[in-house]
């Protein structure tokens, strides 16, 4: 008997939304997919030219009655996340929700709970979880190679120009949402442990055009905190370094450390007597987690006909939103912020 294929909806097609729909048109044989959705008609067109089906839309709502589509994966701007998860889910279609989750906790809470009600699985893309080498680094820290826990260092350094609707905090929740909601899953994943308080500051160096109609806007951002269990940790996040995408984690024990996350784009270091040693630095987050992204996909998929949990679950979204929301009223207010 051949086995189900699962059938997949795109709703978002812009790189990330892409990067999903090639996985599971061309990577994973138990997953196809069927149809695809964008506000932006050309967008949704294309992305279904490109996939080899018929079905495309501007509205999510013409797919929620379709009996083809099982599942959905919402790479739609974040404050639509929580009124597209709640009606896919009433609509018994299973999720996978890029990151970030949600606006806020509460949005999160909501989407958890019609999930739930619906029996559905809802999976969060963190997919740093899911990179190989992250999850040797995981197994090491759970081993006790490195002795107990100490400290955790984390930072993603984005290259690219923030578009001009980040500039507005309230719309995208700053960087710490856009750039260093991975960071934040990451240490408490790495560490088995939520986040109990936090520390954070943060100010727009790279942007000035935005400080005029944006005061609150920031490009950079430290946030320093402690986990539940008592291990120390530190986020370190910026847009538009330019110089490329940097992606890095330092996990220190009482007995040694773990380096993981590289900025080399390829294994070759060139020198010569003109120019002294050169290696191209990774310039894209699409380059350096693409094996995690696959990994990602076919989890999911994997959970869904298997009946079985998700990776990355809605309280793991939750707890990351939870911590972005602590961290930018440490900002505004020069306090400690417990997460709640």
């Amino acid at each position: 008997m051949e086995q189900k294929k699962l059938g997949i909806c795109l709703i978002g097609c812009g790189r990330a939304g892409m990067i999903h729909a090639r996985n599971y048109k061309n990577k994973i044989e138990n997953a196809r997919m069927v149809a695809c959705v964008d506000a932006v008609e050309a967008a949704a067109k294309a992305a279904a030219e490109e996939m080899g089906i018929d079905k495309y839309y501007t509205d999510y709502h013409e797919i929620l009655n379709d009996p083809q589509v099982d599942a959905v994966v919402v790479v739609a701007p974040t404050d639509l996340h929580k009124q597209i998860v709640i009606d896919c889910a009433a609509a018994g279609k299973h999720i996978f929700c890029e990151k970030p989750m949600a606006m806020t906790v509460e949005e999160c809470d909501e989407m958890i709970e019609a999930c739930d009600k619906a029996e559905v699985k809802l999976q969060i893309g963190f997919m740093r979880r899911f990179d190989a080498s992250f999850r040797e680094a995981k197994r090491l820290v759970d081993s006790g190679a490195i002795g107990e826990l100490v400290q955790i260092h984390s930072n993603t350094r984005g290259p690219s120009k923030p578009r001009p609707w980040m500039y507005d905090i309230k719309m995208s929740n700053g960087i710490l949402a856009e750039v260093n909601s991975h960071d934040i899953d990451a240490v408490r994943w790495m560490a088995g442990s939520d986040i109990e308080s936090v520390y954070a500051v943060a100010g727009n160096f790279r942007n000035p055009e935005a400080k005029e109609q944006y005061p609150d806007y920031y490009d950079s951002v430290l946030m320093n905190g402690t986990l539940k269990s008592g291990v120390h940790f530190c986020i370190d996040g910026a847009a538009y370094v330019q110089y490329g995408y940097d992606s890095k984690m330092e996990i220190i024990g009482t007995k040694g450390k773990i380096n993981v996350g590289r900025s080399d784009k390829e294994f070759v270091h060139c020198t010569t007597v003109e120019n002294g040693t050169n290696t191209p630095f990774i310039n894209s987050w699409m380059t350096l987690f693409i094996d995690a992204y696959l990994a990602e996909d076919t989890s999911f998929v994997n959970a869904v006909l298997n009946d079985t949990p998700v990776e990355v679950s809605g309280v793991d979204g939750r707890m990351a939103v939870a911590t972005v929301e602590a961290g930018n009223c440490s900002i505004t207010e020069k306090k400690i912020v417990t997460v709640r």
